[in-house]
């Protein structure tokens, strides 16, 4: 009995371990950047835009019916791509960039950083960095994360990279609800400076191999009510660029107005 209560201590202490190590190495860095906004962009400062953001693609079914839409409404936006698929299908890489969309990075496969070694994640960007320069001659620098989340190594990518996450999330990976729980979830919350994460796959783990249709659907809808409200739209990179001499006219005037002409 008594080494049945030790061996219960023992392994009680290993689980102790285990959790502190997941709270030190990913749960409290990703709490810090997903409440607390630290090195990321998440939000814009001003109502000038909505930056639309597309993860998991490129796919040869979806993506081509969403650059269509995109183009039909002269729409710039911004695709976080694994970098497996860019090398899988460059025509829609290629084509992405014709159409003067941006390009970042959702590592080269969609793993958490949460059970990946810095090495490992910085192997999965660099891959993906390769990959994407080979096809359009431009090495991306905007990263976002699979799922959102980092772990503590991760601070040391923002030399180099722009961490980009998102404002409004609308569930669009499930076909509960279809086209009408995304659009009504869209514009219950929808402000002009959002940033908002949708998915041109359905390929992932937690997701519904058809929900992009409903996506889709609903971002025809979305994008008529917008431009009928005046909304534009807008790249992440010019959005950043925007907020950026936002903050330098604030700190060399000592204005909360900004001397940026739309």
């Amino acid at each position: 009995m008594r080494v049945h209560l030790h061996d219960n201590h023992y392994g009680s202490q290993i689980v102790g371990l285990i959790l502190i190590g997941l709270l030190v190495y990913t749960i409290i860095p990703t709490l810090i950047v997903r409440l607390g906004g630290l090195g990321v962009y998440r939000k814009g400062k001003r109502p000038i835009g909505i930056a639309l953001t597309f993860d998991d693609g490129p796919d040869p079914v979806y993506t081509p019916q969403l650059l269509d839409i995109l183009r039909s409404h002269r729409i710039q936006a911004t695709f976080f791509v694994l970098g497996s698929k860019a090398e899988k299908y460059p025509e829609l890489i290629s084509r992405m960039h014709k159409e003067g969309h941006l390009i970042g990075i959702h590592n080269y496969m969609h793993w958490t950083n949460a059970l990946l070694t810095p090495k490992k994640v910085r192997k999965q960007l660099y891959d993906t960095v390769a990959v994407i320069e080979n096809i359009i001659g431009v090495a991306p620098i905007h990263y976002r994360p699979p799922w959102g989340i980092i772990n503590v190594f991760d601070f040391l990518l923002m030399k180099q990279f722009r961490l980009v996450f998102w404002s409004l999330m609308v569930g669009d990976w499930s076909c509960r609800g279809g086209t009408e729980r995304i659009n009504k979830k869209l514009f219950a919350r929808l402000k002009s400076n959002d940033i908002i994460l949708l998915h041109d796959s359905g390929q992932t783990l937690g997701a519904n191999q058809n929900a992009p249709l409903h996506m889709l659907d609903a971002l025809k809808e979305f994008v008529e009510e917008c431009m009928r409200q005046g909304m534009p739209f807008m790249r992440i990179d010019k959005r950043m660029q925007m907020d950026d001499q936002t903050k330098f006219d604030i700190d060399q005037f000592g204005s909360g107005k900004s001397n940026v002409i739309l």
